[in-house]
């Protein structure tokens, strides 16, 4: 940034140089922000002007923010950022106690807490050293902790590593009997039809049995993903785990759905899985937006399940259950679900909490449908949804208290 943009601002350089800190600390949060940004947020500042804090707050978000997914990051960063210092301070402490109520019970995503520690922050030089001793587990995460660590309080460094684990994942899936045979030399039944044109070759004089088994394979696997809000860090992390496992084998059908059904299972078959997960960002229109579970699952019956639910396929519905429409013909569009497919498995990340309750209509509607209820927040339970998909026992249904 040249003299003469300084000064065009209504701080002048100050606030040039402020603006150009908040864009470090965006960019160690994770946002994809780079010189020209920060020289454009600039200039943007410098048309809206400081007389208004909410054009203020627009003319950075309309040039940080390209995703819906980043909102919620820059919201943060803004909030924490555009304050008093000594109030950042004693919000990165590991035991404020100077805290307001209200503050100590907002809760900060790890990601920006990580980007606004002492050491990504540049400070003044006349500013005097305060010493601050942050928690550790802000900073570090060994692989043993981070296999338990939820996804939402991850830090960016976390949530990379946990893709890079995700990444060399696979999945194992029961194998299932079809109706087709294939020829055996140690096959448990006889193949007449094979016996008998043996026989044919010999004239009758000497008829070798032949035997056949019965062909095997695993069955289709159907993913429903809830991209709504509530639900995308955890549903970002999900589909880098499909997009393994769709890699690794055949018939992986993927949809996302948040007030509407979009089809990604093209979008997922690219190797590289930044360029499959660019394709399904703008696909999806509307991400971390709302949940209408039930006009989803309606357009799925309708127009999908007969495509992609036959020779027994496998369902994973991973979604909180929180719908935000009409709940009314939810129960009949996940009966009707439950009936097409061979297992229907409910991943809902509000499982995690001990004192989980089906209070939601949403949930109300869904569980009584359902094979198995699982969790899925963090690495080790997405390993577990591997023991479920291949157990053909009756599943063990966790304790949930009663509403």
């Amino acid at each position: 940034m040249n003299q003469s943009q300084k000064e065009h601002l209504p701080g002048g350089g100050v606030l040039a140089l402020n603006i150009m800190h908040f864009a470090r600390v965006l960019r160690a949060a994770g946002l994809p922000v780079g010189p020209g940004k920060t020289i454009e947020a600039a200039e943007a500042v410098a048309v809206v002007g400081l007389a208004s804090q909410v054009d203020f707050y627009w003319a950075l978000h309309a040039v940080f923010v390209e995703r819906a997914a980043q909102r919620e990051i820059f919201d943060q960063c803004f909030r924490l950022f555009w304050r008093n210092p000594e109030d950042l301070r004693r919000m990165m402490m590991a035991a404020p106690s100077n805290e307001s109520p209200k503050e100590s019970a907002e809760k900060i995503s790890r990601r920006v807490a990580d980007a606004l520690s002492p050491d990504e922050i540049d400070r003044p030089q006349d500013e005097s050293e305060v010493a601050i001793e942050l928690d550790a587990t802000l900073t570090y995460s060994s692989l043993e902790v981070l296999q338990e660590t939820d996804f939402d309080s991850m830090t960016q460094e976390e949530a990379e590593e946990a893709k890079r684990v995700i990444s060399e994942m696979r999945l194992p899936i029961m194998e299932i009997s079809t109706r087709r045979f294939a020829p055996d030399l140690h096959g448990a039944k006889i193949d007449m039809r094979a016996t008998l044109r043996a026989g044919l070759r010999t004239s009758g004089a000497l008829m070798p049995l032949k035997y056949r088994r019965r062909v095997t394979r695993h069955p289709p696997l159907v993913v429903l993903c809830d991209i709504s809000g509530s639900m995308s860090r955890y549903s970002r992390m999900f589909l880098h785990f499909v997009h393994a496992i769709t890699n690794d084998r055949d018939r992986v059908h993927c949809f996302i759905f948040g007030t509407r059904l979009t089809n990604i299972t093209r979008h997922l078959q690219y190797r590289d899985v930044d360029v499959a997960l660019d394709r399904v960002a703008k696909a999806a229109i509307d991400w971390s937006g709302g949940t209408r579970i039930g006009s989803s699952l309606e357009d799925f019956n309708r127009f999908w399940s007969r495509r992609v639910l036959g020779q027994g396929a496998v369902v994973l519905l991973i979604t909180d259950g929180l719908d935000r429409g009409d709940v009314g013909g939810l129960g009949s569009e996940i009966e009707r679900l439950h009936k097409s497919c061979r297992r229907l498995i409910w991943l809902n990340p509000l499982l995690r909490f001990e004192g989980f309750r089906p209070e939601a209509r949403g949930v109300k509607a869904i569980l009584p449908h359902v094979d198995d209820f699982r969790t899925v927040h963090s690495l080790n339970s997405l390993r577990d949804i591997g023991e479920a998909l291949s157990r053909t026992a009756q599943p063990e249904w966790p304790t949930i208290e009663a509403a």
